[in-house]
């Protein structure tokens, strides 16, 4: 019976793991036909239907006005930034890179939790950020087609950076409401607030928009992103979080841009260099080096509210 809980529990976090991996192959297909902002409303908006009907059936959960307040700013954080940047930022550089860069959230969060929550930091994860640095600097600079002026895809890095920096802020403004709040709930609401965050965007491109010319690729891949990289992903590694430490679950998501490297080479022709590989193999160490030596940066219950 334990053999079948630990197995069930592993194979929901690979799920996890998949499902977010395909997700940035998934967007780039997406934004071949689909508008910026059209994509991530529909995206988020058939998310809240979701959460909305489960909310229904569960029962709406109760917010005192301050945890309401920190919800909204969460959710303007994530998804409402984070998803701005990484989806325009996926137009201008490519998905095994972008994955890479995501990768570092981790990184950013603990350099934030000491500059604005004074928490300590070792010197294995100080050794750990700044290898981290060095690494992403190795992985853009590393590109052919790299150039030092702000067009094409260091454009396209920056975004992606953003999204990163985006994520970060949300666990730190976010830490202390999973105290109250079920992860579940939370995540129903970001969902639900992204619909309306993206909506004037949708609206504003509305009139532009050739539906006509939509592809069914591009459908299909909005149909992934909304029911396996959002609801199903999100309800896997929910389940893995209820069995083993959120510290075990984390170092699972190293393994994306794996993932998104292969599928993207697969599906889309993206590779990287054989010196951005390494750069890409320094990030992930440094980030597995982070994770591995410090105490959890974020409640168990906001990690696994990132879609």
């Amino acid at each position: 019976m334990k053999q079948t809980r630990h197995s069930s529990t592993y194979a929901a976090l690979v799920a996890a793991v998949i499902f977010w991996g395909l997700s940035f192959v998934a967007t780039k297909v997406a934004l071949e036909s689909l508008p910026t902002f059209t994509l991530v409303f529909f995206r988020f908006s058939i998310a809240a239907c979701f959460f909305l009907i489960l909310m229904v059936y569960r029962g709406f959960p109760s917010f005192t006005k301050k945890n309401h307040a920190k919800i909204l700013l969460t959710a303007l954080f994530q998804p409402g930034l984070y998803f701005t940047f990484e989806t325009i930022g996926l137009q201008h550089t490519t998905a095994p890179k972008a994955a890479l860069i995501i990768a570092t959230i981790p990184v950013v969060v603990f350099i934030f939790s000491a500059i604005f929550l004074k928490e300590p930091a070792n010197i294995i994860r100080l050794f750990g950020i700044g290898l981290s640095l060095v690494g992403i600097t190795i992985l853009v600079v590393g590109d052919p087609k790299f150039s030092g002026g702000m067009e094409g895809q260091l454009f396209g890095d920056l975004l992606i950076f953003g999204a990163v920096v985006s994520a970060a802020l949300y666990m730190i403004c976010a830490r202390d409401l999973g105290q109250s709040i079920s992860a579940l709930d939370i995540t129903g609401m970001q969902a639900i607030y992204g619909a309306i965050f993206f909506a004037p965007a949708f609206l504003w491109e509305l009139p532009g928009i050739e539906w006509s010319a939509i592809s069914g690729r591009s459908l299909g891949a909005l149909a992934y992103l909304t029911l396996f990289a959002t609801i199903v992903a999100f309800l896997c590694y929910n389940h893995a979080l209820t069995r083993i430490h959120a510290s075990r679950a984390a170092v699972f998501i190293n393994g994306i841009p794996v993932v998104t490297a292969f599928a993207a080479w697969i599906l889309l022709g993206e590779t990287l260099t054989l010196i951005q590989i390494c750069g890409g193999v320094l990030v992930l160490f440094a980030v597995s080096l982070a994770n591995l030596t410090t105490v959890r940066a974020v409640p168990e219950e906001i990690e696994v509210s990132l879609f």
